[in-house]
């Protein structure tokens, strides 16, 4: 049995404690974490490779069980977890982000990572929890790393700042700030916020950093216990003669010079992987594949710093901190709701947005259980790969794919308008067409153009920027709005998107080992004057929203009184869906009584409105209406005065004479003139067809007999409000939904949450 070794601190008023020794012996390491009641199992696995593959082999795998939060999903048929939902593939990049730069560049050993949430309080974040078990079970592992690091999530609420804030504050976050920092650098940033000034950030940034120190001092506590031995490696330059190197050397320079200052050609990785395997055929007899591909990294990286460090160039001719020229067009696909092409220098974009009712928002179940996602952005590049002149196979969306998707998402979601004054689902597809890097921001300018173009009224245009970084041990110089080769041989990606007020997301990672507060501070400074670039030629080419497509759904929004909910629906859903089938319009209600009714014909629109508010009408004592004969019964007629609201004409009421039997006056089907006699305190409507000197005071206010059926209309579900029937209701197509009656749950007719958050 191994020795279980220990260590705990107080981290923001929750236990913070890390244990070895117990969980999971024979992987190379392993960290059983806690935070609070939340618990996170980390492993490392590592395995020596017979043939280097030419890169790192890191994988990081971040794995949610729905018993951790004491759930079973509510799929009928799958009960076991499948494969990761999007919230999980996040939180795996933004650890694979956070701890890859800290492995040694010529460490070529497989390593895999694998998170396992084993117990979710709901108060403390998993996700968080999972960088700092990850950052002690690499420490403490036999795999060469310089950590180690801890994050800190800074938080704002009304200005107020909140270092690691609960979950359940999550939503009420105007800045949620997420670091991943060292002992004396800045690693990895996520942010997401309701266009916060560069200051602000900047210095939750500081704060960040500082705050993780009593998570790096646990660790290292913690290593110093139960580290191992870590494993040796010996650089690629030592397995090539000196000569040889220098001749390599001399052919790589000419190869990549070439092809570098290429004003009509861009680079792309396969320009990299072209000059590769020249080197590797012509000096065959000294040089692998794979030492051929270091030298060549190598020669690459010296001459790009050479260019931007010391020549004060860049490989375009640009200013160090000049956007590329941009290109935009708008309204280009006859039959979407809005859609828009962003072109900066060879990046192309095309952004399509579709509206939708918001009943067709996205559902999401997990580990935290349940929610919807209004907003949807989906980036497409992957699955594009003619956009980097590629020949390569389709499959579905990438990691990469689904992060820079979620980044744009985050970079546009707080400036939709609330729910309550654009009451649409709205979905973006980011079509890559051409990428020389910094697609993911060119995303995020192009579907602000599409929205604008869908007549979506932005609270403020959003643009996005990429910053770069060439350093040496002296020097350093931020790029604005960096091409692929800058990206491939350079040492930062600064994504940073925002409005003129401030910014909205940033995501950041580095190929060292950290930046400096100063670096951080440049880029956010060029970020800015780029994106305010930016948005000024997105003004230029849609200086206002544009008009709702005629293809799009037309929304009308009316209100009920919550306990009217019931009559709504009616037994069965029977009511609503009869307005859904008569009108053609679609009907949403949520649990506050508000009804939202969708068509793209305006005539079913208006009809559906008018069934919707004529169920809820205050009939009066007086009134006159043109009705339809609905049913027929021995004492009388059912007229439909209103959708779905019946009224009794007693056979008293249907002539100045006396009456044996309805049908000798009216017939189903048949439209009467009637007026309203009598309405009772529990909304039973008394009708008559007599009208002037016809009329007859003294039976006005007769009640029927109650063995006669009085005015319960059991047919239509108009007079008696059953609520929700136990056995649910079919929507229009036909799927048998849930009710809602009891269950505080979110159905088919009730939305609830403006953002995923789990």
């Amino acid at each position: 049995m191994n020795k279980v070794i220990t260590k705990e601190i107080d981290l923001d008023g929750r236990k913070l404690k890390l244990e070895t020794g117990f969980l999971a012996q024979q992987a190379d390491a392993a960290v059983l974490a806690s935070w609070g009641e939340t618990v996170v199992l980390c492993t490392v696995a590592t395995k020596k490779l017979l043939e280097p593959m030419g890169y790192f082999p890191l994988s990081v795998e971040y794995v949610e069980k729905y018993y951790a939060g004491g759930r079973i999903t509510a799929q009928k048929f799958i009960k076991r977890e499948t494969k990761p939902a999007d919230v999980a593939i996040l939180a795996g990049r933004a650890i694979d982000r956070s701890i890859r730069p800290l492995f040694p560049k010529d460490f070529h050993n497989e390593v895999q990572v694998i998170i396992t949430v084993l117990s979710f309080d709901g108060i403390n974040d998993p996700a968080m929890l999972s960088m700092i078990a990850t950052s002690a079970a690499l420490s403490i592992s036999s795999v060469p790393w310089a950590g180690p690091l801890a994050a800190t999530r800074i938080g704002a609420i009304d200005g107020k700042t909140i270092t690691n804030p609960e979950l359940s504050q999550f939503d009420h976050l105007n800045l949620d700030l997420l670091v991943a920092s060292s002992k004396d650098k800045i690693v990895m940033i996520e942010t997401e916020a309701d266009e916060a000034a560069d200051e602000q950030v900047f210095a939750g940034i500081k704060q960040a950093h500082e705050h993780s120190q009593l998570a790096i001092a646990l660790i290292e506590e913690f290593t110093k216990e139960s580290g191992k031995e870590k494993q040796t490696y010996s650089p690629l330059a030592e397995e090539i003669e000196e000569a040889v190197l220098k001749d390599v050397k001399a052919d790589a320079k000419a190869m990549i010079e070439k092809v570098l200052f290429d004003p009509e050609h861009p680079w792309h990785e396969a320009t990299g992987d072209m000059i590769k395997s020249e080197l590797a055929t012509k000096y065959a007899e000294v040089l692998t594949p794979l030492t051929a591909e270091g030298v060549f990294d190598k020669v690459a990286k010296e001459i790009m710093n050479d260019t931007v460090l010391n020549k004060g160039k860049r490989v375009d001719g640009r200013q160090m901190g000049e956007v590329r020229p941009i290109v935009i067009k708008t309204d280009i696909l006859p039959r979407t709701h809005g859609s828009a092409v962003f072109q900066r220098g060879s990046t192309q974009v095309l952004a399509i947005a579709t509206l939708g009712p918001l009943s067709a928002a996205q559902t999401l179940e997990g580990m935290t259980g349940e929610g919807t996602k209004r907003y949807m952005h989906h980036y497409n590049m992957g699955i594009n790969p003619f956009a980097t002149s590629e020949v390569k196979r389709i499959g579905s969306p990438s990691r990469r794919d689904i992060g820079h998707g979620a980044l744009s998402e985050k970079a546009l979601e707080r400036v939709l308008p609330d729910e309550e004054d654009f009451p649409y689902a709205v979905r973006v597809v980011s079509e890559v067409l051409a990428a020389n890097a910094s697609t993911s921001m060119a995303s995020v300018c192009a579907s602000t153009l599409a929205l604008l173009d869908a007549g979506v009224p932005l609270k403020n245009p959003v643009a996005g920027i990429a910053m770069g970084l060439l350093s040496s041990e002296k020097i350093f110089q931020v790029i604005t709005d960096m091409q692929a080769v800058e990206d491939f041989y350079g040492e930062m990606d600064f994504k940073v998107a925002g409005t003129v007020k401030g910014i909205t997301a940033i995501q950041m990672d580095t190929k060292l080992t950290g930046l400096t507060f100063e670096i951080v501070e440049e880029a956010l400074r060029q970020g800015k004057a780029a994106r305010e670039f930016i948005l000024g030629k997105i003004n230029e080419a849609m200086p206002a929203v544009g008009e709702i497509s005629q293809y799009a759904p037309k929304i009308v929004v009316t209100h009920i009184k919550p306990e009217d909910i019931g009559a709504l629906i009616g037994p069965g859903g029977k009511n609503i869906n009869g307005i859904i089938a008569r009108t053609g319009a679609q009907i949403d209600v949520k649990d506050d009584g508000t009804v939202m009714i969708s068509s793209t014909d305006e005539k079913a629109l208006e009809n559906a409105l008018a069934s919707v508010e004529g169920m809820f009408k205050q009939v009066q004592v007086g009134e006159v209406y043109n009705g339809k004969v609905v049913r027929l019964a021995a004492f009388g007629a059912f007229v439909e005065i209103l959708p779905g609201r019946d009224g009794l004409v007693h056979v008293s009421q249907m002539a100045p004479s006396r009456v044996e039997s309805p049908e000798d006056v009216v017939e189903i089907g048949q439209n009467v003139k009637v007026r309203v006699t009598e309405v009772s305190p529990d909304g039973k409507i008394g009708l008559s067809m007599l009208f002037g000197a016809d009329q007859k005071p003294e039976t006005e206010t007769r009640r029927p007999r109650s063995d006669r059926g009085g005015f319960r209309d059991r047919d239509r579900g108009g007079f008696r409000d059953r609520g929700f029937s136990d056995r649910g209701f079919r929507d229009r197509d036909g799927l048998h939904q849930r009710s809602n009656a009891g269950r505080g749950e979110r159905g088919r007719y009730a939305f609830g949450n403006r953002r995923d958050r789990h």
